[in-house]
């Protein structure tokens, strides 16, 4: 698809400027946002999807290939086979053996796509009125575009990097994260990783970029099964006790707990900054929770506000019920799911005993049924990383806030804070939040984030693999 006269313009005028070498040679940068928005096309059409039919093998291969037309040697670009699934693995070797590597990390797989439910087909790629539209546009074939292009660019550009840079993709980030598993076992040794799939910038609804964040900490994902069982009967002879009833009553009252405000580094931050975005009720309540977590009138605004509420602490939802085995029975089991998003640092052995004593029901059972899940710590606010991640936004959106945030999600992140490694969730993309449809239908990005997108990717694999 061709791409509009406006992003060829910012692309003439795209510098290299992370190191003096990346700065020469600057008339051989013009088509590299072409050339990542092609290969972000490429890697739409192929159904990367779990299952029967996963082409996520295929797509690897064919980013293989890229890279190594690149420059990468073959042998130093893998795609290993994993179930259904794959996961690639790309190293430039840097010029001290000794030093850790500099991991960039991402994921080639998406969610599924019925194309009876878009607008367009969702694996055949669209650039239309400015935006890519596509499975993966957003979460995240085009960021794994951009930063490709990025390190080829560096490579054309003659940079040498002091530490290895390893480029990952797994395979299975939006299931089992079997692959993010393997892959963060395989790469512990790292010095930090830079995740590609985890913050970005926030356009206003008029097209101007307020402001950016970088992610230092996730919550850890957790799924728990609660259940109440009774010997049942006909329900013609109903007894006090009743499975549904129970399980019922325990769940009204796990839905009215909150658990108890909680702040790191990142948070407070975040709260400090974000404040400076918003006015009114919700500015103050930031600002008053930043400087006191115990601040009811503060916690009962944020509380309120989908938006914030997980981010000031522990959330737990039920997510699913079931009960009963005859419609003129008594119940003889009934259980539910109770979904929790936990504060880093916080076991979650210590929330699912929580959940016990407010449950409140005897007869209740509870166990932790949560898969693909490890806890993990928020990484350290690093001075190397803050400064590299503001100098490169910088680059490309001069004077845009830049600030640290807590995805209340899972990513592979999590996998590599589980080894102790520090991981910072640092996409330059920016969306409007009326363009966000990741995981939805007729997902979509603006393709004016690819020439910004490249300058910062260079800029900050540049300063970190010094």
């Amino acid at each position: 698809m061709a791409i509009g006269r406006n992003l060829f313009l910012v692309g003439a005028a795209f510098a290299l400027t992370a190191t003096p070498a990346l700065a020469q040679n600057k008339g051989a940068a013009i088509g590299s946002e072409a050339q990542a928005l092609e290969i972000a096309q490429r890697a739409i059409t192929f159904r990367s999807v779990a299952g029967a039919g996963n082409q996520t093998p295929q797509l690897a291969a064919y980013l293989r290939s890229v890279l190594i037309a690149g420059g990468f040697a073959p042998s130093d670009v893998t795609v290993t086979p994993v179930d259904d699934t794959a996961y690639l693995v790309a190293r430039w070797r840097g010029s001290d053996p000794a030093a850790k590597p500099l991991v960039i990390s991402g994921h080639i797989d998406v969610v599924e796509a019925k194309p009876a439910d878009w607008q367009r087909d969702p694996f055949t790629p669209v650039v239309e009125n400015g935006y890519l539209y596509g499975r993966g546009a957003t979460d995240m074939k085009l960021d794994a575009a951009v930063a490709m292009t990025a390190l080829l660019r560096m490579k054309q550009a003659g940079y040498k990097p002091r530490r290895d840079i390893v480029l990952e993709f797994s395979g299975d980030e939006e299931t089992r994260m079997k692959t993010s598993a393997l892959i963060a076992e395989q790469l512990k040794n790292a010095e930090l990783v830079i995740n590609i799939d985890g913050g970005g910038g926030r356009f206003a609804e008029d097209g101007k970029p307020q402001f950016f964040t970088w992610n230092g900490a996730e919550k850890t994902y957790a799924d728990f099964e609660l259940t109440v069982t009774n010997p049942g009967g006909h329900s013609s002879a109903p007894r006090p006790q009743n499975a549904i009833n129970q399980l019922s009553a325990a769940l009204v009252r796990i839905g009215q707990y909150r658990f108890t405000p909680q702040l790191s580094d990142v948070t407070r931050t975040f709260f400090r900054e974000a404040a400076k975005q918003k006015t009114g009720e919700l500015a103050a309540a930031m600002r008053a929770f930043a400087e006191d977590p115990k601040d009811e009138k503060a916690i009962a605004v944020l509380a309120a506000d989908p938006a914030y509420v997980g981010q000031i602490g522990t959330t737990c939802v039920s997510t699913m019920v079931s009960g009963g085995h005859a419609l003129n029975a008594l119940p003889q089991r009934a259980t539910a799911n109770i979904n929790c998003r936990i504060f880093p640092g916080v076991k979650p052995a210590d929330v699912m005993a929580t959940l016990q004593q407010v449950a409140a029901e005897p007869a209740l059972t509870i166990r932790d049924v949560s898969e693909g899940s490890v806890a993990n710590d928020a990484s350290p606010m690093r001075a190397d990383f803050v400064a590299a991640v503001t100098k490169a936004l910088s680059a490309s959106w001069p004077g845009v806030p830049v600030f640290p945030s807590m995805s209340a999600g899972a990513s592979d992140s999590m996998w590599f804070r589980y080894h102790h490694v520090p991981s910072y969730g640092a996409s330059p993309t920016f969306m409007k939040e009326s363009d966000d449809f990741s995981h939805g239908l007729n997902e979509r990005t603006e393709v004016r984030n690819i020439a910004p997108g490249i300058r910062y990717y260079v800029s900050l694999f540049g300063d970190l693999a010094r």
